[in-house]
């Protein structure tokens, strides 16, 4: 596994706070990360959720966070931003993932959340951090529930937000939210920023409305940096659905957990976080009154960071 610096995957001066890009290369995948703060501060990786980039943690998120005693990392999962496209396994077709783990059967896809999860392993074996206090996001929530699984001894903490455990029965998206999933993004710059708009629209809750000058910004700069990979964005949906349920294993995890949801998620339903919360012993729920599948408003981050910074120090205590 090796290190090396990346030019050139942001703006010079973009945020004086974080460190430069650098590849990782794990696992026969390179991963783009960069991190923010002092590096002898205790490590806590941040893991994006489906098609997202490590951009979708904002960088004024990240140095807050650090600003809390954190060496905060983040990075790109295989198949999304700078880090590898495995173009070369093909696009599943989802369809038919979905029809045959309605059969009770299982269909070969490039591969799973724990193969994910290994690539932060790995990326943590690079920084050479024995264990971090890990935060995931929806898919980035099942990703770090894995590693918990799987890596117990490299997870200080793990705080799953708009995350579930995979398990059956627990209700699904609305149809508004589930629809976004399939529909193809415009390959220009001005329909992808209208089109991320509408995401966003979809998905946030009712006391947190988005921004939508902050929101276009972001998603230019989104198109600007990495440009779009539908055939990755397919192939991380695979391994959500290959990956199935967590709902037993979650059960052995002793690490100290932390459960954020938000009650008006249209995407992954608030019973969804309560679920994962019932799953490990002993984890902490938090419910967010308002919020939705969508978190990058600012006046819901003090709520966040400090739920997040008082759960990964008081297991530190």
């Amino acid at each position: 596994m090796t290190h090396q610096a990346l030019e050139s995957a942001y703006p010079a001066g973009a945020n004086p706070r974080s460190q430069p890009p650098a590849v990782a290369h794990v696992n026969d995948v390179k991963i783009v990360y960069d991190t923010f703060g002092d590096p002898n501060a205790p490590p806590m990786l941040l893991i994006m959720g489906i098609g997202c980039q490590l951009i979708d943690w904002p960088d004024e998120f990240c140095a807050q966070l650090a600003a809390c005693g954190y060496w905060v990392i983040r990075f790109d999962n295989r198949d999304v931003g700078l880090s590898t496209k495995l173009d070369a396994a093909g696009v599943p077709i989802i369809s038919a993932l979905l029809e045959a783990q309605e059969r009770g059967e299982t269909l070969p896809v490039p591969y799973l959340l724990r193969d994910m999860g290994a690539d932060a392993v790995g990326l943590l074996d690079v920084l050479g951090i024995a264990s971090a206090h890990i935060v995931g996001l929806s898919m980035g929530g099942a990703i770090a529930q894995a590693i918990a699984i799987h890596y117990p001894q490299r997870v200080s903490t793990l705080t799953s937000i708009m995350a579930s455990s995979g398990a059956p029965g627990l209700p699904p998206p609305a149809e508004r939210a589930w629809a976004i999933l399939s529909e193809p993004a415009p390959n220009d710059r001005a329909g992808y920023v209208e089109y991320r708009l509408y995401h966003r629209r979809v998905l946030a809750g009712p006391a947190y409305p988005i921004d939508e000058t902050r929101a276009c910004k972001h998603a230019g700069r989104r198109f600007d940096r990495a440009g779009l990979c539908p055939a990755g964005f397919a192939r991380q949906h695979a391994a959500i659905i290959a990956s199935g349920s967590r709902k037993g294993a979650l059960g052995s995890v002793t690490t100290p957990t932390l459960v954020i949801h938000g009650d008006a998620d249209p995407l992954v339903p608030v019973e969804c976080g309560i679920d994962v919360a019932h799953s490990v012993p002993g984890a902490e729920l938090l419910i967010i009154e308002g919020m939705g599948h969508d978190w990058r408003s600012p006046s819901l981050w003090p709520q966040m960071l400090k739920a997040i910074a008082r759960h990964a120090g008081a297991a530190a205590e």
